[in-house]
């Protein structure tokens, strides 16, 4: 397959892909605005933090899947892709340590004055005393918005310190996730509100989605703790930051941030920003997923994602409808030969029954096999006995969903 690398990843990662045969091409100078000149040809895209636009994947020609090397795919245009049928996957949770490790670490500075302290000492000053005053983290009481791989690994080692970690009972939330975040030190309570007003600290593990858009506003901030700290690791634009100026100004609040709203598109370049420049901030340049070890594991699960395209499955695909429109399944077996298949949609074609879903097993010694196909509405009697009127068909059998 031709692969276009628009960021960059391992060499490692360029040498398992070439050693399967595949053809990439690495251009980490691309943006949003050039991304669509270099589309052309390529079946797979890989990126981290370069934008994928709908005018870009418009001059796509053979794009079948994009790879977000991290987990967030808000950059991606993954309505548009969806309508190409172009697959978009990311790799979840592999960076979930190192964001955890750094949100401890925030949290420590923000309680230590440790980004101050030792801005004072490289500049030849001794005070000892302003900076011996600190809370501590001990019994102390976390609570964690976002109770995804972040979140738990967070609440994990939060534990390890001491604090109560703290999450809101949803709905519908699996038993699995409940034992999960139990396992983990979480507590569950009933609202937001009882979250808000009884925890010291407050971490955000949401993706940047317009739902979650300003989740942190002033009614949200107003019902912390005075003088709590509120931990944004996750997306900018999740917190409304003149809100947040406002209430560490007016209510002592403080914070720990690795996330901008207006962050600088590159890697380097000038940031003027009033809440980085506040002096109840310790703020880091987004930099939650940048170690080496949460770097080799992105790359793997990359990698892992191309390869399962190339074998005809997806892995972590976030534009994939949850549940197919399906009004029945069909059960067909059949003998397991040349244009069996075909027929069986052909007929559904001359019926105007769309396909939703489709799985073909054979058995052992192919011989036989049997296709479930599950379609949009539910087939009439005569549909049923054309199939089964096809020589190779077994028998046919339709279950409505």
């Amino acid at each position: 397959m031709n692969v276009l690398l628009a960021d960059s990843l391992p060499d490692a990662a360029v040498a398992r892909l070439t050693a399967e045969g595949d053809t990439v091409t690495v251009m980490p100078e691309l943006d949003a605005d050039t991304l669509g000149d270099h589309l052309a040809g390529h079946e797979v895209l890989i990126v981290r933090s370069t934008k994928v636009t709908a005018e870009a994947l418009a001059r796509a020609d053979r794009l079948g899947l994009i790879v977000r090397a991290g987990a967030g795919t808000n950059t991606i245009d993954c309505d548009r892709a969806a309508e190409l049928g172009i697959y978009v996957c990311n790799v979840p949770g592999k960076n979930a340590i190192a964001v955890a490790e750094l949100t401890l670490g925030l949290l420590l500075a923000v309680d230590r004055h440790i980004a101050d302290a030792t801005a004072d000492l490289r500049a030849g000053i001794w005070n000892k005393r302003d900076y011996s005053e600190a809370q501590g983290l001990f019994g102390r009481r976390l609570g964690i918005i976002g109770v995804g791989e972040i979140g738990l690994a967070t609440a994990a080692r939060a534990w390890s310190f001491g604090i109560d970690a703290v999450a809101v009972r949803k709905p519908g939330r699996s038993p699995l996730a409940v034992a999960r975040a139990e396992g983990a030190g979480i507590t569950f309570l009933d609202s937001i509100e009882e979250l808000l007003a009884t925890s010291d600290f407050v971490s955000i593990h949401v993706p940047g989605t317009a739902d979650t858009k300003n989740l942190v506003d002033a009614a949200f901030l107003n019902q912390m703790k005075p003088g709590a700290v509120l931990l944004n690791t996750s997306r900018g634009d999740v917190v409304d930051e003149a809100a947040l100026l406002r209430a560490m100004d007016e209510r002592g609040l403080r914070a720990g941030l690795d996330v901008f709203a207006d962050e600088p598109a590159g890697g380097t370049g000038p940031f003027t920003s009033q809440l980085a420049q506040h002096p109840h901030v310790v703020a880091t340049h987004h930099i939650g997923a940048s170690t080496d070890q949460a770097q080799a594991a992105i790359t793997d699960g990359t990698i892992d994602t191309v390869q399962a395209y190339r074998a005809g499955t997806t892995i972590n695909c976030v534009n994939l409808e949850p549940v197919p429109r399906r009004a029945a399944t069909l059960i067909v077996r059949h003998h397991d030969r040349v244009g069996v298949l075909a027929s069986v949609l052909a007929i559904l074609r001359s019926e105007s029954l769309n396909v939703s879903t489709m799985q073909n097993q054979v058995f052992a010694g192919s011989r036989a096999a049997v296709a479930s196909i599950g379609v949009a509405d539910l087939p009439g009697s005569s549909v049923i006995d054309e199939i089964q009127a096809l020589d190779d068909v077994i028998y046919v059998s339709v279950s409505p969903t």
